[in-house]
């Protein structure tokens, strides 16, 4: 079983997308907590990816066509950051 832990400002940011969205980052975080980052890779509509440049080794899977989890694998410990959902958004800070 994997632990998800989510960024401090998540909670917030998950306030202004759409319901949709919400539930389907639900359903995301079922799949990580019992499968893994493995299990998202089984599921096409996810289009789970590595990350390149200043988000190198973090992952983007797909919720939606405009919208994207961001996080990152903590293998040690069987634990997920997310770091947020948001538009196709590639900007840190």
């Amino acid at each position: 079983m994997w632990t998800i832990r989510e960024h401090t400002s998540l909670s917030r940011a998950l306030k202004k997308v759409p319901v949709q969205i919400r539930e389907k980052y639900e359903v995301w975080k079922d799949i990580v907590r019992h499968s893994g980052p493995q299990g998202l890779a089984r599921i096409r509509g996810f289009n789970d990816e590595a990350l390149k440049g200043e988000w190198a080794g973090w992952r983007s899977s797909s919720l939606s066509q405009a919208y994207r989890v961001i996080y990152r694998i903590e293998q040690s410990e069987l634990e997920v950051l997310v770091e947020r959902v948001s538009k196709h958004d590639y900007q840190k800070g």
